[in-house]
């Protein structure tokens, strides 16, 4: 939220002014002295490779970069644990079931003013469901890496190539 955005204070209802605090100008109470403090916006995403070494993206259907492809993931909600926040987002924009494995990398830096600050991306397994674009998404799919479709986010190439740089896996991942 822009400090412009923020005009009354939650605890009385004042009007709010722009102040020095904290060594950065905030929104702060002339009246009972609240300030406040923007909280970073976090989301959480899901990669996830099936046997043949493709992965999984889902295409936006709403702006920012409506038509760019993606890996599923959303905002983690208040009180969420965002291993449980990137399977739900993988269940509402797919319609797969997965397990998180691990955390496979945080990214920070917001890509558009309304985007996260913080995206935790983690390493999915397949557990269940059919493959059906749901929610904001409007196609997934399974690409191999030698034939993604143009791709939304740099925070996506990042983890891709980051997924890429990890050892070959055994084939133990697979199993059930």
């Amino acid at each position: 939220m822009k400090l412009e955005e923020v005009h009354f204070c939650i605890r009385c209802g004042s009007r709010l002014t722009l102040q020095e605090r904290y060594g950065q100008t905030r929104p702060v109470c002339p009246h009972c002295g609240w300030v406040y403090f923007a909280d970073p916006k976090v989301a959480a995403g899901a990669l996830l490779v099936d046997e043949q070494g493709r992965v999984l993206l889902v295409k936006r259907s709403n702006p920012p970069f409506a038509g760019l492809w993606t890996l599923p993931a959303g905002f983690v909600d208040a009180g969420e644990d965002p291993a449980a926040a990137a399977a739900r987002e993988c269940k509402e924009e797919t319609g797969l079931q997965v397990e998180i494995e691990r955390l496979l990398e945080l990214r920070y830096g917001r890509e558009h003013t309304r985007g996260a600050d913080f995206i935790l991306f983690y390493l999915a397994r397949l557990r269940g469901g059919d493959l059906a674009a749901a929610d904001d998404a409007a196609e997934a799919a399974w690409f191999p890496l030698t034939a993604l479709p143009p791709l939304a986010f740099q925070s996506t190439r990042a983890v891709l190539q980051a997924w890429q740089s990890l050892p070959p896996p055994s084939g133990a991942e697979f199993a059930d």
